[in-house]
C-alpha cells in the first residue's frame, strides 16, 4: 500500500510567490480596477509584491513542492 500524495492548493499557489532564498510574496490589493479616480501616486504605491506572513509549517501544508 502506497502513501497518498500531498496536493498543492493551487488556489495558494496562484496568489502567492516563493523566492529562490524561501521569502514568501503576495501581491498588494487593490491593483486591479477602479483605479480611473486615483491619484497617480496611489496607483503607483500599490505596485509590486510585498512580503506574505506565514510560518513555514503552514506554508508546506499548502505548497508542499
Amino acid at each position: 500500500m502506497t502513501m497518498a500524495s500531498l496536493k498543492t492548493n493551487k488556489s495558494f499557489a496562484k496568489r502567492l510567490k516563493v523566492t529562490h532564498n524561501g521569502k514568501v510574496l503576495h501581491r498588494k490589493p487593490g491593483q486591479d480596477h477602479f483605479l480611473a479616480k486615483e491619484a497617480r501616486r496611489k496607483q503607483l504605491a500599490r505596485k509590486g509584491w510585498e512580503n506574505f506572513p506565514i510560518s513555514k509549517k503552514n506554508l508546506k501544508h499548502y505548497l508542499p513542492y
